[in-house]
C-alpha cells in the first residue's frame, strides 16, 4: 500500500509468507525429515530412563544416551540399558551411545604411556557391552571422540591455509610443547632457501653438494621468521645435539686420561692385557697410570653404553635414509672392535660411530597428531574388531566424531605437507582393522567390507563452525565436508556463531546448515539420524528446544503434503513460536493470528470493544 512518500507492506504477517515452504527466520533452507531429527538426553546424569521417556514422550524417534563423565556412565545400572532398549522398541524409536570420554591415544597430563591406552580401550569394550543391551539389532551408531588432546590450529590467510600452531610431544618420554611462528635473530643470518627441495638436501647430506647451497644470507634486521615445522625441525636438531654432546664430554675426558697416562705403560700394555703382568711388577708411577687407564676403560665403556642408547633412538626415530646410514656404521663399528681391541682402539671406534651418529636426524618430536593417529587408531580398531569377533553381523558401528579447532583431528588433512586429519584417522583405523581380520583367516574382501560398515565417522556441525574465529567461511567447511562425506555414519546438529560450542537449536547461529546438508546429500549420505545437541538452549531457557528444532529443519508435519514446522509459526502467530513473550500480547492477539481473531467489522469472530483502534470498536 502506498501512501505518500511511503510504504506499507506486509501489514499481517500470516496469510501468503506462512504458506511458503521457506517461511520462517528460523529455518535453515534444507527440509529433514522428523523421523530423522533426534535429540540426546542429559549428559551429566546417571538417570537416563528419565531423560529417555521425557524424549520419547515428546514424540522423538532417533534418542542418543549421552553420558559423557565416565563416573556417571559407570553408576547407570546395567539394567537400566536394557530397559531404555525395551522402551525404545515399544515407542518405535532408534536408539544410539554417545560414549563417556577417554583419550584413545594413552595421552595423558604426564605424558603418554601404553597402560593408559589400553585402559581406554578397554573402557570401550564395556561401552560396547552395554550399548549392544539397548539395541542387538546391529549397526547402532556408538559416537567416540576422536580425542581428547590439544591440536595444530590453522589460521585462513590471503594465501589459503597457513598452520599457525603446532603441538609436538616427544616419541619416547611423552612430553607435549606449543610452537608457534616467531622471528628470531641469528649470528650468522643463514637462512635456507623457501624453494629448497629434498632431494637437494638429500645431496647435501650425501655429500654431493656443499651445504651452503641450500642457504641465502638475510640482513639481520629483518630476522628470520620460522614458522612452526621450521621450529620443530630445529627443536630436534637441537634436542639430537645435547643428547651427543653428554657422550663426547665422557669421551672426550676418556682421551685426555689415555693421552696423559697411554705413553708411560706403552711398553707394559700388551703384556698387562695378555695377563703375564701383574700390579705388583710394575712402578709407584707405573702402578698409577694403569690406574688411570682402567679409569679411562671405565669412562670409554660407559661411553658405549650410552651410544647404545642413542643409536637405539636414531634408529627407531629415524627416516628410512637414516636406518640405511646407521646400518652401515654398525657395520663398521663392529669391524673396528674386531680389528684393534686396544683402549685406543675402543676410543677411535667410538668417536667414528659418534660421528656417524651426527649425520643423522632423527625426529625425537613430532606433530602431536602424528603420534597419536598411530595410538588412536591402534585403539578403535581393537574395539571394533573384538565387537565383530563378539557380536559378529549384530555390532555397533564406531562412529567416531570430529572436535573443534585446536584439538587433535578437528579438519581435513590439507596437501601433502599436511598435518593427518578426520580422514586419515579413519582410514588407518580401517586398515588396522583389516589386517586383524586377516591375521583371524578372514580374506581381504570380506575384512574391508566389514571395516566399511563398521567404522565411520560422527560430523558435529557445529564443532566444525568453531574454524570461523579462525578466519574460515562457509565455502571451506563445505569443502571440509566434501572431503570426509563419505565416511559419516551420524551427524550431531548444533548451531553456534564460531566462537564457541554455544549447542543452540538449528537455525539460531550462523552455521551453514544448508550448505553442509546438502554437500552430505550429493555425496549421498541421506538415511542417517541426525541428533540436535542443544543442551545450551535447554539450560538457559528452561525449554525443550524440539518444536524449534522442527522449525528450523523444516521438518514436514505430516509424512506425506506439503505443510512444514516451519510454516506452524505463520499460522499460529505466537511471538517466535514460543521464545518468550517481548512485546505486548494485545499486539499478537489482533495481528500475529488467524482472521478468526479480527474483529467482527473485519470479518473475524472477536467481539466489539471500546477504546483502541482495531480492538473491537465499531467501525465508524
Amino acid at each position: 500500500m502506498e501512501r505518500g512518500d511511503y510504504s506499507i507492506r506486509n501489514f499481517y504477517q500470516g496469510g501468503t509468507s506462512s504458506f511458503s515452504p521457506s517461511y520462517g527466520d528460523v529455518f535453515i533452507g534444507y527440509h529433514v525429515a522428523a523421523g530423522q531429527v533426534g535429540a540426546n538426553t542429559k549428559p551429566d546424569t546417571a538417570n537416563q530412563i528419565q531423560q529417555v521417556n521425557q524424549l520419547l514422550n515428546q514424540g522423538i524417534v532417533p534418542v542418543e544416551v549421552t553420558v559423557l563423565p565416565q563416573e556417571a556412565f559407570d553408576q547407570v545400572p546395567k539394567q537400566h540399558f536394557k530397559e531404555i532398549g525395551r522402551k525404545a522398541k515399544l515407542a518405535g524409536a532408534k536408539v544410539s551411545l554417545h560414549a563417556p570420554i577417554v583419550e584413545p591415544s594413552g595421552i595423558g597430563e604426564q605424558g603418554w604411556s601404553e597402560s593408559n591406552r589400553q585402559l581406554a580401550e578397554r573402557q570401550l569394550q564395556d561401552d560396547i557391552a552395554r550399548a549392544m543391551d539397548m539395541d542387538d539389532k546391529g549397526g547402532m551408531p556408538v559416537t567416540i571422540h576422536s580425542a581428547g588432546i590439544p591440536g595444530s590450529e590453522y589460521q585462513k590467510t590471503k594465501e589459503g591455509k597457513k598452520l599457525q600452531k603446532l603441538i609436538v610431544i616427544n616419541q619416547e618420554t611423552g612430553k607435549m610443547a606449543p610452537l608457534e611462528e616467531e622471528k628470531k635473530f641469528y649470528p650468522d643470518r643463514k637462512e635456507l632457501k623457501p624453494d629448497i627441495t629434498q632431494q637437494q638436501i638429500e645431496q647435501v647430506r650425501k655429500g654431493e653438494k656443499p651445504e651452503e647451497t641450500l642457504y641465502t644470507q638475510t640482513p639481520l634486521k629483518q630476522g628470520r621468521t620460522l614458522n612452526p615445522m621450521q621450529e620443530l625441525k630445529n627443536l630436534n636438531a637441537t634436542e639430537w645435539d645435547n643428547n651427543l654432546s653428554q657422550i663426547i664430554y665422557y669421551k672426550e675426558g676418556a682421551d685426555r686420561i689415555l693421552n696423559e697416562n697411554a705413553l708411560q705403560i706403552a711398553h707394559l700394555q700388551k703384556d698387562r692385557e695378555a695377563g703375564r703382568l701383574d700390579w705388583e711388577d710394575l712402578t709407584p708411577e707405573q702402578n698409577q697410570a694403569m690406574g688411570h687407564i682402567e679409569n679411562a676403560k671405565t669412562y670409554l665403556e660407559n661411553s658405549r653404553q650410552y651410544l647404545s642408547g642413542l643409536f637405539h633412538k636414531a634408529y627407531k626415530f629415524g627416516s628410512e635414509d637414516d636406518k640405511e646410514l646407521l646400518t652401515k656404521a654398525s657395520e663398521e663399528f663392529t669391524k673396528d672392535l674386531q680389528d684393534n681391541k686396544s683402549v685406543q682402539g675402543q676410543s677411535q671406534a667410538i668417536q667414528r660411530l659418534i660421528m656417524n651418529l651426527k649425520r643423522v636426524e632423527p625426529q625425537l618430536y613430532v606433530p602431536i597428531e602424528n603420534f597419536a593417529l598411530e595410538k588412536s587408531s591402534e585403539t578403535f580398531a581393537n574395539v571394533a574388531f573384538k565387537a565383530f569377533e563378539k557380536y559378529k553381523g549384530k555390532a555397533p558401528t564406531i562412529s567416531i566424531e570430529n572436535l573443534y579447532p585446536g584439538m587433535a583431528f578437528s579438519m581435513k588433512k590439507e596437501g601433502e605437507k599436511g598435518l593427518p586429519g578426520m580422514k586419515e584417522l579413519i582410514l588407518e583405523t580401517k586398515k588396522k582393522f583389516v589386517d586383524k581380520a586377516m591375521e583371524k583367516g578372514h580374506s581381504r574382501s570380506a575384512a574391508e567390507e566389514q571395516a566399511d560398515k563398521m567404522i565411520g565417522m560422527t560430523l558435529d556441525v557445529g564443532h566444525l563452525n568453531i574454524a570461523k574465529k579462525h578466519g574460515f567461511e562457509d565455502k571451506d567447511l563445505r569443502k571440509e565436508v566434501e572431503e570426509i562425506a563419505k565416511y559419516v555414519k551420524h551427524v550431531h546438529l548444533t548451531d553456534n556463531f564460531g566462537y564457541g560450542d554455544s549447542h543452540l537449536p538449528p537455525g539460531m547461529g550462523n552455521v551453514p546448515f544448508k550448505e553442509i546438508l546438502e554437500e552430505l546429500e550429493k555425496q549421498g549420505v541421506t538415511d542417517v539420524n541426525k541428533i540436535v545437541e542443544a543442551g545450551g538452549f535447554v539450560q538457559h531457557f528452561g525449554q525443550s528446544p524440539y518444536p524449534v528444532s522442527l522449525q528450523g529443519l523444516g521438518s514436514p508435519v505430516y509424512p506425506s503434503g506439503n505443510l512444514y514446522w516451519n510454516q506452524i509459526s505463520g499460522l499460529q502467530q505466537g511471538y517466535f513460536s514460543g521464545y518468550g513473550q517481548m512485546l505486548p500480547a494485545g499486539n499478537y492477539e489482533t495481528f500475529g493470528s488467524g482472521f478468526s481473531q479480527l474483529p467482527a467489522e473485519l470479518g473475524g469472530q472477536r467481539g466489539g470493544g471500546q477504546g483502541s483502534r482495531m480492538g473491537g470498536a465499531p467501525m465508524e
